[in-house]
C-alpha cells in the first residue's frame, strides 16, 4: 500500500492551504491507498477521519507533528497535545504510553544553506558521508524509532543526508510530501508490504518494518511510477 506519511490540512493550522476535500481528490488522483496527517494543532475527533476516508475509498489516519527543543517530530497515534511535549523526554514517555510510533521529520532542512566547499574539498568522501559521520549522534535520534528520508519539501541534498544518517543507525527511513496545498502530494512516500486500514495496522507494520520509501518518478498511462530509494 502507499502512504503519503506527512500532509498537513487547513483544519490543522493556519500555514495550510489544504482542505480535506482536496486532499482526497488530490491523493486519489496521485495513486495513493492512504494518507497520515501530521496537523500541528486541530485534534481530529475520534473515528471522523476513518467515516471520511471510507466514504471516499482511501484511508485517513490522524497524528500529529511536534515542534520540540530537539526538532519536528510526527507521532502516528497521538490525537492530543499533552503538556510539556515540547520536551523530547516528554514525548518519548508519551508515545511509550499510547504505544505510538515517533519520526524525526525534515531533520537537515536548510542544513546546507551555508556549505564549507574548502573542508568538502579535503575529503574524498560526499558531503553527505562526511556530516552524517558527525552529527549521527545528535540526541534527537535517541529519542525517534525513524528518520523522515524522504521529504518533498526539502532538497535533494537534504534528503541524502537523512538517508545516510539513518542507514547509519539502522533504521529504514520514511517517505512524506509535508504537502500543505495540492502541489506535491504524493511525490514522496512510503510503500508498505501488507495492508493497512487503521491507525494500529500503520503503528505496527512501521514497528515490524514491512515498508520502505519511495518517490514519484513519472506516470504510465495515468498511472504513478514509484522509485524505491536504495
Amino acid at each position: 500500500m502507499i502512504f503519503d506519511l506527512h500532509v498537513h490540512t487547513s483544519k490543522g493550522g493556519t500555514d495550510s492551504s489544504l482542505s480535506i476535500e482536496e486532499l482526497i481528490e488530490e491523493a486519489k488522483r496521485s495513486g495513493l491507498d492512504g494518507v497520515h496527517l501530521t496537523e500541528h494543532a486541530h485534534r481530529w475527533e475520534k473515528g471522523e477521519l476513518e467515516h471520511i476516508g471510507r466514504k471516499n475509498g482511501i484511508v485517513l489516519i490522524g497524528g500529529m507533528e511536534i515542534s520540540t527543543n530537539l526538532g519536528h517530530i510526527a507521532v502516528v497515534g497521538l490525537d492530543h497535545y499533552a503538556s510539556g511535549m515540547h520536551k523530547t523526554d516528554k514525548l518519548r514517555r508519551v508515545v511509550e504510553e499510547i504505544g505510538g510510533f515517533a519520526i524525526a521529520l525534515h531533520p537537515f532542512r536548510r542544513h546546507f544553506d551555508y556549505p564549507d566547499p574548502a573542508r568538502v574539498r579535503q575529503s574524498n568522501k560526499s558531503i553527505e558521508q562526511l556530516v552524517a559521520e558527525e552529527i549521527v549522534m545528535l540526541p534527537v535520534f535517541d529519542f525517534v524509532d525513524e528518520v523522515e528520508v524522504l521529504n518533498g519539501a526539502c532538497n535533494e541534498l537534504e534528503n541524502s543526508l537523512a538517508f545516510e544518517v539513518a542507514r547509519r543507525l539502522g533504521m529504514k527511513g520514511t517517505g512524506g510530501s509535508d504537502a500543505h496545498s495540492r502541489d506535491g502530494i504524493g511525490y514522496c512516500v512510503t510503500v508498505f508490504e501488507k495492508d493497512v486500514q487503521t491507525k494500529d495496522e500503520l503503528i505496527q507494520e512501521l514497528k515490524a518494518g514491512r515498508f520502505y520509501p519511495a518517490r514519484r518518478a513519472g506516470w504510465d498511462n495515468g498511472r504513478p511510477i514509484w522509485e524505491r530509494t536504495a
